[in-house]
């Protein structure tokens, strides 16, 4: 009887042990393979999008010019500019979770640019929300998600709300006096209108109304199940969400000085006033239409054509500053956001 207890306590010993061997194999294939793949995936994605542009040559060599010209700190100022943009929404998400985790700026920062990397290839960066919860710790990962969606409700009610301001300013201000606007129907400049202000309002009752709604959401019995999820979203005051809403303002603002500024660069002249809102404008369409970030620069050269060409008829100043935009705001964060993946681990348990 004493041998076989021996025996089976053996046996368990060197299977629990296997096991163990067997799990750690598998920790080290995820995060230093897995990682480097990824970094890999993503750099060849970009690369990849980059040479398919149309009039790259030309791109580049009027870029070079715009970095070492005379409007050369005006550049410097909008690279500049996107660290600021960045760092606002890094510090947006660590608001926003540290109810259940607290974060350091820097790890905020990395977070959010990885996410970015990841959200190249994912519609409307549905990706950030992936790359974000690898820096959370175990237990915290899916609950952050909820207070990330609360972050990109609070940016999209910025977008929609200055959208709208651009809208009016078409409607009331260029529609009477700009012939190639007068050729679009005003009905249909009406209704955009309209429904915009429709989801702004949509907006601004669900995003002060969330934990409202969420104890709402709570008594149905399949989200009852899963209330461990979104029950952070009770505890959030309306001056917390205010001040979310402030850096979202405030990140919006950068956006709109990083368009100005890349707008003088390339020589495409408009009215301060004139180019503020119709930048607002240009944001709107993006939020609206679906896209993935790393084929976003045909939809944002369309429609900062179709905008901008209201005013100037400089159209390679109009597309040399949406892909400027593009690649300093997008393209060069995912890289860094790339890079930061490499030192995650990505599985811990």
């Amino acid at each position: 009887m004493h041998l076989l207890f021996s025996w089976t306590g053996e046996n368990k010993y060197l299977g629990l042990n296997k096991f163990t061997i067997l799990k750690q194999r598998y920790k080290i294939l995820l995060n230093y393979v897995i990682g480097p793949l990824l970094f890999i995936v993503l750099c060849w994605g970009i690369y990849r999008k980059i040479q398919t542009q149309p009039n790259l040559h030309s791109f580049l060599s009027t870029l070079q010019s715009a970095v070492t010209g005379e409007h050369s700190l005006l550049f410097w100022l909008v690279l500049a500019l996107s660290l600021v943009n960045w760092g606002i929404e890094a510090r947006k998400w660590q608001l926003l979770i540290k109810g259940i985790q607290r974060v350091g700026l820097w790890q905020a920062f990395k977070a959010v640019l990885s996410g970015l990397a990841f959200s190249l290839f994912i519609p409307n960066r549905a990706g950030e929300y992936v790359g974000r919860i690898l820096y959370m710790s175990e237990g915290n990962r899916l609950r952050s998600v909820s207070l990330t969606i609360v972050g990109s409700i609070s940016q999209l009610l910025v977008t929609l709300t200055a959208g709208l301001g651009g809208l009016i300013y078409l409607r009331v201000y260029l529609l009477p006096v700009n012939d190639n606007l007068r050729q679009l129907p005003s009905f249909w400049l009406d209704g955009l209108l309209y429904v915009t202000a429709f989801g702004v309002l949509i907006l601004l009752l669900i995003y002060y109304k969330l934990a409202w709604l969420t104890t709402l959401f709570e008594k149905i019995p399949f989200v009852y199940k899963y209330r461990f999820l979104i029950e952070q979203l009770e505890n959030f005051h309306w001056r917390e969400l205010t001040r979310i809403l402030v850096l979202s303002i405030g990140r919006f603002v950068v956006f709109i000085v990083q368009y100005l500024l890349l707008l003088s660069v390339f020589a495409v002249t408009m009215p301060v006033t004139t180019g503020v809102w119709l930048v607002c404008v240009l944001f709107l369409v993006l939020a609206i239409v679906p896209t993935i970030p790393i084929a976003e620069l045909g939809v944002r050269g369309a429609v900062g054509i179709q905008l901008f060409g209201l005013i100037s008829s400089n159209t390679t100043g109009i597309l040399l500053t949406a892909a400027g935009i593009w690649c300093i705001n997008i393209i060069v964060p995912a890289l860094a956001g790339s890079l930061f993946i490499l030192s995650i681990k990505l599985f811990k348990k």
